[in-house]
């Protein structure tokens, strides 16, 4: 569905120009829910925009490009960078980081839908017709249809989301980029949305892209993953292999800081920072914080290459185990 090609991105800033994700190449597959996780300021936000082509400035785009392609009501179509906003709502759409506050507060939520309605499909009914439609979208998914006529601060932090989420897939768009869709909700109302995520997507069978630090999150509902670190990909393959077999130090250390059921040993938490993207080291940027590292680490850069099947990382030492090194 989405091909990521050498894909480069920078900030403009006083002190110059910031590079945020740095040479990224992947492909996000048909009918798949795929998991970016990472801490914060790796890149995860940024790159989702770049999937969008939510492209504004100080945000450019150096290098590279993305590609969305498929087929809707039996027409192929294919969008690059800068055109993909022609595939907005109806081929791609994009839930954004707290969302609950993206939407106008003076506006009924109503005119939100009816905005998000692309001109051609408008013209083909009446405003009342589109609205009734709405309402019988909004019961499938256990919303009461009388919120179209509220204001959004009318609303609960959850009840917003939904609403986000309904917005978002009214349209049956083939993609679907939500970012942190799950941050500041209580942990019963992140599950509703997380089964209304999972439920959707089965039901359309389109892509999920999911966008998390919430490493449960991604355990709960992801096909695949990719684990990203200061602008690039560190590892990727499919949740269950990662999660069960990380092969990167940094993955591997990820994994061994959750906290798992029956488990009372002692978690041992990444040691120093990530490094400034303002300034990163040469090499592998996980190398100051690795305890596998060694002198190639600090002068050249991993390349992000298939290590077994379907199993993509960017590291000098695959296959070596950092539970045989002190973390201490």
């Amino acid at each position: 569905m989405i091909k990521i090609e050498n894909l480069s991105t920078s900030y403009k800033t006083i002190h110059g120009d910031v590079r945020v994700c740095n040479n990224i190449s992947f492909d996000i597959y048909e009918n798949e829910i795929f998991g970016i996780a990472g801490e914060s300021g790796c890149g995860k936000t940024t790159l989702l925009k770049a999937l969008y082509d939510l492209i504004d400035p100080p945000l450019q785009i150096d290098e590279g490009r993305v590609v969305l392609n498929g087929e809707k009501n039996g027409e192929p179509y294919s969008f690059a960078s800068g055109n993909i906003k022609n595939a907005w709502w109806n081929n791609i759409s994009y839930v954004p980081q707290a969302a609950q506050s993206v939407l106008n507060p003076i506006t009924r939520l109503k005119s939100h839908f009816l905005d998000s309605i692309p001109k051609e499909r408008r013209k083909m009914e009446s405003k009342r017709e589109t609205l009734d439609r709405v309402q019988k979208y909004l019961e499938e998914l256990n919303l009461p249809p009388d919120i179209l006529e509220a204001y959004p601060f009318q609303l609960s932090g959850g009840m917003r989301q939904r609403a986000i989420i309904a917005l978002a897939t009214y349209m049956s768009p083939d993609v679907i980029l939500a970012d942190e869709p799950t941050t500041a909700l209580d942990v019963v109302v992140q599950r509703g949305i997380l089964m209304l995520l999972m439920r959707l997507q089965k039901q359309l069978k389109n892509t999920l892209v999911v966008v998390s630090h919430d490493m449960g999150v991604h355990y709960q509902i992801t096909d695949r993953i990719g684990i990203m670190y200061s602008g690039s990909f560190a590892e990727m393959g499919r949740t269950d292999d990662v999660f069960r077999n990380p092969v990167h130090p940094y993955t591997q250390m990820l994994v061994a800081a959750l906290p798992k059921v029956g488990d009372k040993s002692a978690k041992v938490g990444i040691p120093g920072r990530p490094p400034p993207l303002t300034d990163p080291p040469q090499g592998c940027r996980f190398a100051p914080r690795c305890p596998l590292a060694k002198d190639i680490c600090h002068a050249d850069v991993p390349a992000f290459k298939e290590v077994y099947r379907d199993r993509y990382a960017a590291c000098h030492f695959i296959g070596e185990n950092i539970s045989e090194v002190s973390l201490v």
